[in-house]
């Protein structure tokens, strides 16, 4: 399985030329042209919606073959491919344009974007040959202000997103023969909102195109079953200022109430994809508070007023049921003291005029009675069609946190706690979305939240708030945002930026700030990334119950884990762009971008610093994989190159006097001799600081000789001989060998050489299948499925066991006929295979790896799990279904203390039989 296919959950492009420019976010005053409808308008039950058909193509015009013909992994380039942008929608608001496209690319291709081509891998399977296609792709979000709309019309033009619609000529036709076309004329876009009718003018004179328009209603919920079904933690609950992210099960997703408060407020009942009523609603809404606040504050703006609100006191104007019984609680009928009796109704005895109140205090108090009985209403028609869960969406949330806030505490008080309101962190993009699906081939059908992987490039925009900068085009670009916003750091060799106050750093966008002072606005507004569609991943199979596994150990959300990771990502980041920028040969170029990439990613931990929920549930794996993903955005492959070249090279050669020395022992001690030297091995880690350290100390080989010679058990856990009575017995019976073992293997050099492939021999020497799992794509020092087979070659080299195992299992293509000896060999081979994990992490997620993997674990009876990301970071608490083995050095004093109540470099074996 050598050979990975660089799908698009790890993606070398990243978004970088054309879809980085969902930098677009806007203020969101009450959407005209959207749920302006009270309470007396009946929406019918979901009418068919009509889909149209589009294919994508690849254009071969030029294409050639880079490099030698003959070489095993070609490169094909394709040089006027661009990203194929099957299809675009749009929900045109009165105050803002939501525009939703997706650009689909081949599994098998990278970009290269400096040059400005497409590079087609065949990858290799066992040996042999594959070119077979895998449709992904991405999903992008992007926001313009609707008296802005130029801007809008610019960008769609600018990345050609409406030279992909459908031909008009067969709209409404369900033949195959409809066909993409290669210029705007004809082409049909798909949208919803008030602004669909009143710009399609203007479109057909600007980009040559058709408006669609697709019912609100229906988009509202097609968009929202969408997210539900397909995006983890998508939903979330929002009391007193702290967010907790919600896994739903869609196969118990629906009923469900969707409550979109626009000026009006529709409550819709949803029982399945295309089955919906609206079944009551208000004409007290966003529309009532926007209208009520001006005339009462003299506010100019939707957004000024809800800052207002931040500022305020209600009980000022607001009378409370202490205010009615003496300061007390009404305790007869469950009423505390702070319990609002009556919205304004300290006005009715005070003998002030309106002037005499601060609009702050209006403000909150309008804020509050609105939002109340909106959530009052909201939980009595869930009790009323017996509903369990309620989502609320529409302008009037856009990332508010009083108004969450106010609005989940009524849900929570009317239920008596029985039941809580829920927000999507999608909610500004439902109609889009759902405009989007109602194409007939949007590619999104059946699609399964294990092959949805959300990215955050830099510039990812808010659910809700202002626009935060200009549409971002290229790498170029993007830099150059980096360098006019972002001050310079005073020493040149740790360009860690810092940010002017108030932003993040991310081209000079604003923080919402949750530390004191004032609160904006949009102080909880979460940001929306790019959806990458990756067909080919799958849950693994050998997960004991895939429903409650969490990868992540380490829940950033405890006390002080923030801070105190972000601290170690920082220290860390010099040395890590040193080594980016040494990869790609120290050129001019490579230092803007390395200068570049510390100031995003430094951005990036300035965000969630301030909203720790920004970019979604974040676990410490979600944050390392973060920093990989910013390095691939600035176009960093693999920073770590020429340290793993230099350090495998260094361990190969003196593999051969370790398998000599491994050969002369007893069984018994072989096993345990194993075992440490694979914790021995596993030092070598440059994501450690204290590791890192060590290398200044001496060689690679020297390093790992101290390390073997300090092994002294018990370790700090020590499972060792439950796994030795497995593999060994302890009777004259042995036992059986296991069937096939899934090696998770960690780092490049001493790690992989010196540890697990002499623990893979002794698997293959007992007629265990090994496959060997390693990195889709570079990430620190790890060693990746591409890498793999040449290093299992040099070691087969030296090795009968490694070479029949290698040949059994398609590594070798010039296979040996005799052993190395020259004798002939004397035992049947069981293979030896490489396959990629699916991702580019130090880390990895068993939700989502890749299908090869999927497919050989369904044979494995065992599992090994190595080094502090595979088997410390993530997955130390999964169970499987199968024998597991979890091997690792603890290089992190926090660490240590925190998961296994030890110190640094102790050494973790744990061993889980099947069950």
């Amino acid at each position: 399985m050598a050979g990975p296919s660089e799908d698009y959950r790890n993606s070398l492009g990243n978004d970088d030329i054309k879809d980085q420019e969902d930098a677009h976010e806007s203020s969101d005053p009450v959407d005209e042209g959207k749920d302006t409808e009270g309470d007396s308008m009946a929406h019918p039950a979901s009418n068919s919606i009509h889909r149209s058909s589009s294919r994508p193509q690849l254009d071969l015009s030029k294409a050639a073959i880079q490099g030698n013909f003959e070489e095993r992994d070609p490169t094909i380039l394709l040089p006027n491919q661009s990203d194929d942008i099957s299809h675009l929608a749009l929900d045109i608001g009165g105050s803002l344009i939501k525009l939703v496209y997706f650009s689909r690319h081949e599994d098998q291709s990278t970009i290269d974007k400096r040059k400005k081509t497409v590079k087609l891998r065949l990858g290799i399977s066992n040996g042999n040959r594959r070119s077979y296609p895998i449709l992904g792709g991405r999903l992008h979000f992007v926001k313009f202000e609707t008296h802005k709309i130029n801007e809008c019309l610019e960008f769609i033009d600018s990345k050609q997103l409406h030279c992909s619609g459908v031909d008009s000529r067969h709209w409404g036709s369900e033949s195959p023969n409809s066909q993409p076309i290669n210029n705007a004329n004809n082409a049909v876009i798909k949208a919803t909102g008030g602004g669909a009718f009143k710009f399609a003018d203007l479109f057909r004179e600007r980009l040559g195109v058709s408006i669609e328009k697709e019912d609100e209603m229906d988009c509202l919920v097609a968009g929202a079953n969408f997210l539900l079904k397909a995006i983890r933690h998508e939903a979330f609950t929002h009391i007193e200022g702290q967010k907790e992210f919600v896994q739903i099960d869609h196969n118990e997703l629906f009923p469900y109430l969707l409550v979109n408060i626009g000026s009006g407020v529709s409550m819709i009942k949803v029982d399945g994809d295309g089955k919906f009523q609206r079944v009551s609603g208000t004409n007290v809404g966003g529309g009532t508070y926007w209208g009520l606040g001006r005339l009462l504050t003299k506010c100019k703006s939707f957004d000024e007023l809800l800052e207002l609100s931040q500022r305020g006191d209600n009980r000022t104007i607001d009378m409370l049921v202490g205010d009615i019984y003496g300061g007390m609680d009404y305790s007869k009928i469950g009423l505390s003291a702070s319990t609002i009796a009556s919205s304004f109704g300290k006005a009715i005895s005070e003998n002030k005029e309106l002037e005499d109140y601060r609009p702050e205090d209006i403000s909150l108090s309008l804020l509050r009675m609105i939002s109340y009985n909106i959530g009052q209403i909201s939980y009595l028609n869930a009790l009323r069609f017996g509903l369990k869960r309620i989502f609320f969406g529409g302008f009037f949330i856009r990332g508010h946190a009083y108004t969450m806030d106010t609005i989940s505490f009524a849900v929570h008080f009317w239920s008596r706690g029985e039941m809580q309101a829920m927000f999507l962190r999608h909610e500004g993009f439902l109609g889009a979305l759902g405009a989007f699906m109602s194409y007939e081939k949007h590619g999104l059908d059946d699609l399964m939240v294990h092959q949805l992987v959300e990215r955050f490039p830099m510039g990812a925009p808010y659910t809700g708030g202002n626009i935060h900068g200009p549409p971002l085009a290229d790498l170029n670009e993007k830099i150059s945002w980096m360098e006019k916003f972002v001050q310079k750091g005073n020493e040149i060799t740790a360009p860690v930026p810092m940010a002017k106050p108030g932003t993040t750093g991310l081209g000079g966008f604003e923080v919402p700030s949750s530390k004191g002072g004032t609160l904006r606005s949009d102080a909880s507004a979460l940001n929306v990334g790019v959806l990458h569609l990756v067909p080919t991943l799958e849950v693994f199979p050998l997960l004991a119950d895939a429903k409650t596994y969490e990868p992540n150990t380490i829940d950033l959300s405890e006390t002080g884990e923030l801070e105190y990771w972000f601290t170690v990502l920082l220290e860390h980041l010099p040395d890590l762009v040193d080594k980016a920028v040494a990869s790609e040969g120290g050129t001019d170029d490579a230092k803007r971008r390395g200068d570049a990439f510390a100031r995003a990613f430094s951005a990036h931990m300035a965000r969630l610093m301030e909203e720790p929920a920004a970019y979604g549930k974040m676990g410490l794996a979600n944050l390392l994989e973060l920093r990989e993903e910013c390095l691939r955005e600035f176009q960093f492959v693999d920073a770590y190159r020429s340290i793993k070249q230099r350090e495998n090279e260094a361990s190969l050669a003196v593999l051969p006097d370790l398998l000599m020395e491994l050969d002369s022992m007893s069984e018994e001690t072989r096993l345990l001799t194993l075992i440490e030297g694979v914790l021995a091995a596993n030092i070598f880690d440059w994501g450690s600081r204290a590791c890192v350290d060590l290398y200044h100390k001496g060689t690679i080989i020297e390093i790992y000789r101290m390390s073997r010679n300090k092994m002294q058990r018990p370790w700090r856990v020590d499972d060792f001989d439950e796994f030795k009575k497995r593999m060994l017995g302890s009777g004259p019976q042995k036992p059986r060998p296991h069937r096939r073992a899934l090696l998770f293997v960690d780092n490049s050099g001493a790690d992989i050489v010196l540890g697990m492939l002499p623990l893979a021999r002794e698997l293959l020497r007992r007629g265990t299948e090994v496959v060997l799992v390693a990195n889709s794509l570079p990430a620190l020092n790890d060693i990746t499925a591409m890498e793999l087979p040449e290093i299992v070659a040099e070691a087969a080299k030296h090795c009968d066991i490694l070479r029949r195992a290698a040949e059994a299992g398609g590594l070798l293509v010039d296979a040996m006929t005799n052993s190395i000896d020259g004798s002939k060999e004397n035992s049947s081979s069981v293979p030896l295979m490489v396959v990629e994990n699916g991702c580019g992490s130090p880390c990895i997620d068993l939700r989502q790896v890749s299908s090869e993997l999927a497919a050989l674990a369904k044979d494995a009876d065992l599992v090994i799990l190595e080094g502090m990301g595979r088997a410390l970071h993530t997955n130390l608490y999964a169970r499987f279904k199968c024998d597991a083995l979890k091997l690792a050095m603890v290089k992190n004093q926090r660490l240590a203390e925190k998961l296994v109540k030890g110190k640094i470099y102790d050494c973790v074996c744990k061993y889980e039989p099947a069950g």
